[in-house]
């Protein structure tokens, strides 16, 4: 099986890490230093949405590198 030339979990890591250093620059700019709370909260929240996506890549690892030994197991 072919494997795809586009990952769409790390276009999803790109484009949620993007989308969150926008937020952060646009809060400051709109906001001046009472953006310091939302800023927080935004990059909580860009971590958070790393780690899952972190998460998600792990398991979809683990499940192809268990489907593999199972497909060698039947083999032999």
């Amino acid at each position: 099986m072919a494997k795809s030339a586009f990952d769409t979990l790390r276009a999803l890591a790109i484009a949620s890490q993007a989308l969150g250093f926008i937020l952060i620059i646009t809060l400051e700019t709109v906001m001046g230093d009472a953006a310091r709370p939302w800023q927080g909260w935004t990059l909580a929240a860009m971590v958070a949405a790393a780690l899952w996506i972190a998460l998600v890549r792990l398991y979809r690892r683990n499940r192809v590198r268990k489907a593999r030994l199972r497909g060698l197991g039947d083999d032999d």
